[in-house]
């Protein structure tokens, strides 16, 4: 069993920040070939992309973009689904459109292709989901739909696609200090108040999703399918 990456064409889509970015860079770091998307139409546009990856522009909300990024795609090993969309004051259709229609559109397109890897483990399909997938979300209620319907959509798509060798599965994080989540992180109530409820104490990193995501994705994950990986620090498991 490895969690060596050597040689597997890896998507990572959102990949230009935060999760997704330190996803991206520790699949390339293992030695695989990855592409990221991002919404920009060119990778310029950003601060810092991950080493060593190739920038394609995606938006969820453009089939005819996905389509394309799923075209220059030739082969694939594994997708990571990152991408989603959130804003306050939320648009509920466009959050369910994006997060839940536009990452379904995507990896059905790309399910011939990963149902063609011979890497161990097979083709393998990682959807970040989220802590709002398990008890919802006031201020974004689209975007905790949208990710529990990813919850649904991976034990859905694990049992279509298990007899053609594709693994299928999700990771929800808790409370994750990014760019998107910084101001909630730093808030002087909200930030301890929050971290006050996680049992190790702390608002997780970027970098805390990569252990549990480079498993999920690798061949030490060969029988794992159709599950969903809280890593929340201990904030799923709080009393109050």
């Amino acid at each position: 069993m490895t969690f060596g990456f050597s040689d597997r064409l890896v998507l990572v889509t959102g990949g230009s920040s935060g999760i997704g970015a330190a996803l991206a860079q520790a699949v390339s770091d293992a030695g695989a070939h990855v592409t990221i998307t991002g919404t920009a139409p060119d990778g310029g546009a950003y601060d810092a992309l991950p080493s060593h990856a190739r920038y394609l522009p995606m938006n969820l909300l453009d089939r005819a973009s996905v389509e394309a990024v799923a075209d220059a795609c030739p082969k694939l090993d594994i997708l990571i689904n990152n991408a989603g969309r959130t804003a306050i004051p939320e648009d509920f259709d466009a959050a369910i459109d994006a997060g839940l229609k536009g990452t379904h559109a995507l990896t059905t397109a790309l399910l011939p292709k990963l149902a063609e890897s011979r890497h161990d483990g097979g083709g393998a399909v990682l959807s970040m989901a989220s802590m709002t997938a398990f008890w919802g979300s006031t201020v974004l209620p689209g975007y905790g739909a949208a990710k529990a319907g990813l919850l649904i959509l991976t034990r859905s798509l694990a049992q279509a696609w298990g007899a053609r060798g594709v693994r299928v599965n999700a990771l929800a994080p808790g409370a994750i200090r990014t760019p998107m989540t910084a101001a909630f992180a730093d808030d002087p109530v909200y930030g301890p108040g929050t971290a006050s409820r996680i049992a190790l104490g702390r608002w997780g990193e970027a970098e805390d999703m990569v252990g549990p995501a480079l498993f999920l994705c690798s061949g030490a994950a060969r029988y794992v399918t159709g599950e969903c990986l809280s890593a929340s620090g201990g904030y799923m498991i709080a009393d109050s």
